[in-house]
């Protein structure tokens, strides 16, 4: 039987963004504002399909500093504007959810930031990856919206 709980199998951050729940929303939202900011420092995305509602497949590339790419495909599972977009990352070696949670805060916006992988292995395997990674994402993402006010 399997024990493990959803901590066993998640990678967290958050972060207080300058901007108001509208702002970060529409810069998630926007198939071409969320392919500028998406991915680590240093990678481009190439994005074949957005369809952004609940059920909606979103197909793009993620192309890395020496030129690799790397494909991704993750569906919508959950839209709730300005609130919480719940994505699903469809991967044969590291499936997982992602929680996009956004909340006022004193100065702008709280967004919470959660990954639950499949697996605790694989959630273990990819830490030292996704963590700085994500932390790179959420710079991005400041930076798109700074870059739209």
């Amino acid at each position: 039987m399997d024990n493990t709980t959803e901590a066993d199998r998640e990678l967290a951050t958050e972060r207080v963004l300058p901007y108001s729940r509208g702002e970060v929303y529409r810069a998630i939202a926007t198939p071409e504002r969320l392919a500028r900011w998406w991915g680590p420092a240093g990678f481009t995305s190439t994005v074949e399909t957005c369809d952004f509602r609940q059920g909606g497949h979103w197909r793009f590339a993620l192309v890395g500093p020496d030129g690799k790419s790397h494909p991704n495909h993750n569906i919508f599972a959950l839209i709730e504007p300005a609130r919480r977009v719940v994505i699903r990352h469809e991967d044969r070696t590291h499936g997982f959810r992602l929680t996009i949670s956004l909340s006022d805060a004193e100065g702008g916006t709280r967004v919470g930031w959660q990954q639950v992988f499949d697996d605790p292995a694989e959630r273990d395997r990819m830490a030292p990856i996704c963590v700085p990674a994500n932390e790179q994402n959420l710079d991005r993402l400041h930076a798109e919206i700074a870059s739209h006010s």
